[in-house]
């Protein structure tokens, strides 16, 4: 029955959709660069693991138990040895203080603010809507109102602030910006997606906790887009669709990533056995139900509907059919939030290894970006020459909650690499060989 709802949802979706406004992006991302020779690697890569568990062993917070796990992670983690942790992390014991977090926030956004007003030339005076998401770090003022105080923006900014969201939320941020774009005409508005780790690191013994230790790293993006009519000329890409779905309403879905004390008092991140099958399930509803009737064509629709009607009325037992998405995207960023992510992601839509290469080489560069990923996926393939006019990507995001947001982008041009790109330094050492 829940197939067939599915299927019925297709056609009535494909025949009612509605036409999103299209708005313009220029995207881009700063981040610190480092160079390390290639051909030592593998070699540094397990000598920072080792460093990141000796530091972590001199902290004092941790079993042996604990330290032996997050090593094992560490070395399956698919992260390399060049990851940002923030400065207050390097000190024994960690200044996890919020005058450190706030350093660390500030160096993020406004290294990332600088770099977008430089290359855009793009006045802050100029800027109508500012939008900013990190999940955990919520200090007073708002980090919205760290940017508004930062670049002496107009009192009449339109300011937001999303927090407690999850890795998802620069989609969310994304779509929230568009929305305000239809309705304030003739302005920019500016995303900044970053995550905190000064003040979240888990310093406890639980190993459902320990697993964000181990893969969350420094990084940010600011995105700006425009409503502008003059701008379409300049920018590299407009957007086409934005689709988001949230199963919050399941208990289980609802804390597979869940912030809470451990029996120590220790606040951290759960993450559940079962968040996998759990993201599964809301990247299904995600793609079928919402995006496919979007960009597939009809025949890709039709053979998933009647691999659909064979299940339930001729007990077939066939598996419904994976439409094919290579069809209609040329890039796919798929949030870097671990390994088997990617991994899930490649195998359930039937991806080349082209086609997570990005994913990949971001997760190894620079880690678990939360919410930014995506951001320096693009930064990958820009820099790669890989995106062509008329190019479609698609940017693919989970979250706590949970929740599957999907966006969609055409290229306008053909997409250079911002200068400054996080990639400017490296490139040409990547693709490397990563475990999976």
């Amino acid at each position: 029955m829940k197939y067939v709802k599915l299927a019925s949802h297709f056609l009535t979706t494909n025949l009612l959709k509605l036409l999103l406004i299209l708005v313009i992006a220029v995207i881009v991302i700063e981040a610190s660069q480092m160079n390390l020779d290639h051909i030592h690697q593998l070699q540094l890569q397990l000598c920072y693991h080792l460093k990141f568990i000796n530091q972590s062993r001199l902290t004092g917070a941790f079993d042996e138990s604990s330290l032996e796990f997050q090593h094992k992670i560490l070395e399956r983690s698919g992260l390399g040895e060049q990851t940002y942790l923030p400065e207050a992390m390097h000190f024994i014991p960690p200044r996890l203080s919020m005058a450190a977090a706030r350093e660390e926030a500030e160096q993020v956004i406004f290294g990332a603010l600088d770099n977008l007003f430089a290359n855009t030339n793009v006045n802050p005076k100029d800027i109508g809507i500012v939008v900013m998401n990190s999940s955990l770090f919520n200090p007073i003022p708002s980090l919205s109102s760290m940017i508004v105080n930062k670049y002496k923006l107009r009192g009449s900014i339109k300011s937001y602030n999303l927090g407690g969201m999850g890795c998802s939320a620069g989609v969310i941020a994304i779509d929230l910006a568009k929305d305000l774009l239809q309705v304030q005409k003739n302005t920019y508005a500016i995303v900044v997606s970053t995550e905190n780790i000064t003040k979240n690191g888990y310093l406890g013994n639980k190993k459902s906790m320990l697993v964000q230790n181990c893969l969350f790293r420094v990084g940010g993006s600011a995105v700006l887009l425009s409503n502008k009519s003059s701008d379409k000329c300049r920018a590299k890409y407009k957007l086409v669709h934005i689709v988001r779905n949230h199963m919050g309403s399941n208990d289980k879905a609802y804390r597979c990533a869940y912030q809470e004390e451990d029996d120590a008092g220790k606040v951290g991140v759960s993450l559940s056995k079962e968040l996998m099958a759990i993201a599964g399930v809301a990247l299904k509803t995600n793609i079928t139900a919402l995006l496919s009737p979007l960009v597939l064509p009809i025949s890709e629709q039709l053979l998933f509907i009647a691999t659909v009607l064979a299940n339930k009325f001729f007990n077939a037992k066939v598996n419904p059919y994976i439409p094919n998405f290579k069809l209609v995207f040329d890039h796919f960023c798929i949030h870097a939030g671990g390994r088997s992510v990617i991994d899930e992601l490649e195998k359930n839509l039937k991806l080349l290894p082209v086609h997570v290469e990005a994913s990949r080489m971001t997760l190894h560069r620079f880690g678990n970006t939360s919410s930014s990923s995506i951001w320096y996926e693009l930064a990958y393939t820009e820099a790669k020459g890989r995106i062509q006019k008329g190019n479609r990507v698609w940017q693919i995001a989970l979250g706590s909650g949970f929740k599957c947001n999907s966006v969609v982008w055409e290229a306008l041009r053909k997409a250079k690499p911002s200068p400054s790109s996080p990639w400017e330094d490296c490139i040409h050492r990547y693709p490397v060989q990563t475990v999976h």
